[in-house]
């Protein structure tokens, strides 16, 4: 028997007739569009936020854990959706019934929703039984001891991998920059190893920002494999390939093959991943949104997932009233490449037209958040979306402009492959 949710809480009404909207997931993209939605809606809509999770974790930063005793910065969900004037659940989505308009939550509670956005993100994996997994929850990879563990095997070799599919690659090289930092703090000889199946370090920002990090890499004595993919061998060894050679390493970190959320009640691909249009509007289901990694689209990206639910808040703000004309969601990467010293400004346009990627030192937004989300990063700065201001003269972020017909071939833009100009 269907139990309806807002009967389960105090003060509810019933009779509310804004139109309520259902945000499931309280990641980057949920938190982006839950905010969004504030800033473009208003009281023309009432947001119910469900995340198993009682805070948000910025989860970019996490990379730098297991290097420092400061943990990632974290929030409490349940103020932080309050203050917009939003209701907090504390449950997880189960399955989307569009016909009913009804999302269903994992202690078998529903809920009725006139629009949703679905932002439970990926699933991340284990690619590698015989490897440390880069975790975003939970206790962070002793650094230290790997690179102790390293030091200790006959190659002194340490293994920095990046799965075949379905990973961002940028976080295995500031994994690779960092522990190579820490080993010279140490006073470890290790050498660091990156196996990659990108042609180039970081090839999808063009040849020469690609160079350039391929100087920073080799200057830093990090010895980078590409065009190699990795697999799992007999008794849990890892295999490379083309070739077949074993990987013989004291210590082995890989980054966590991505599955999509494949969702009752949602359409998905092969792999589980939601399709969505330019506008975020979950294909052939009228009022169901997604945004951020359980998408089809093919990077998996902080700053592109409140991209993303920027464009779908504004389709439902349009449709709740609000006075905005919906812009569909045009791809631009920003990122912070750390690299435990002076870090690295990537830029380049993979759609074509753009010239040629560039490296730089310099800031390419200001504030300098990890990611550049409209309305989050105005929320971690303490200001509003309209006082972000020109950069400073240093910093370290990344760019890439990406075509706006992403959404008619979504698996011809590749994290692996280099942009075009």
């Amino acid at each position: 028997m269907r139990e309806a949710l807002a009967q389960s809480f105090e003060g509810s009404d019933m009779n509310d007739r804004r139109t309520q909207v259902f945000i499931a997931g309280g990641g980057v993209a949920g938190i982006e569009a839950l905010l969004a939605l504030r800033d473009l809606a208003g009281d023309l809509v009432h947001v119910t936020l469900a995340s198993p999770a009682p805070e948000f974790v910025y989860k970019p930063l996490t990379v730098e854990e297991p290097f420092s005793p400061e943990p990632a910065t974290r929030l409490e969900l349940e103020p932080l959706v309050a203050e917009t004037g939003g209701t907090f659940v504390q449950k997880g989505l189960r399955a989307i019934d569009a016909d009913r308009r009804i999302a269903e939550l994992d202690d078998g509670t529903t809920l009725d929703f006139d629009a949703a956005i679905v932002c439970i993100g990926a699933k991340a994996r284990e690619a590698f039984a015989g490897a440390e997994t880069l975790r975003t929850s939970g206790d962070p990879i002793d650094i230290d001891a790997l690179l102790r563990q390293a030091d200790q095997h006959e190659f002194g070799r340490m293994v920095f991998i990046v799965p075949p599919t379905g990973s961002w690659p940028l976080p295995v090289y500031e994994l690779a920059l960092m522990a190579g930092h820490r080993a010279h703090e140490l006073a470890l000889v290790v050498r660091i190893v990156i196996v990659t199946p990108e042609p180039q370090p970081l090839s999808v920002f063009g040849h020469l920002a690609s160079d350039a990090v391929s100087s920073l890499l080799a200057t830093r004595l990090i010895e980078v494999r590409t065009g190699v993919r990795a697999r799992e061998g007999a008794n849990g060894s890892i295999v490379l390939d083309p070739g077949g050679e074993k990987l013989d390493a004291g210590a082995v970190v890989a980054l966590p093959q991505l599955e999509g959320p494949a969702l009752a009640g949602l359409p998905a691909d092969e792999r589980g991943f939601i399709p969505i249009d330019e506008h975020g509007r979950v294909r052939g289901l009228p009022g169901v949104y997604a945004a951020g990694d359980g998408t089809n689209f093919p990077i998996k990206h902080g700053g592109l997932g409140t991209q993303q639910a920027d464009a779908a808040a504004e389709a439902i703000a349009a449709q709740a009233g609000a006075s905005v004309e919906p812009a569909p969601f045009h791809p631009v990467i920003r990122g912070k490449l750390i690299t435990g010293d002076e870090s690295l400004n990537l830029q380049a346009d993979i759609a074509g037209g753009g010239g040629e990627g560039v490296s730089s030192l310099d800031y390419l937004w200001w504030p300098p958040q990890k990611i550049a989300g409209k309305y989050l990063t105005a929320q971690l700065s303490g200001r509003t979306p309209h006082e972000l201001g020109p950069p400073p003269e240093h910093g370290v972020e990344v760019e890439v402009s990406l075509g706006a017909d992403w959404h008619r071939e979504p698996m011809g833009l590749d994290p692996y492959s280099p942009g075009t100009s």
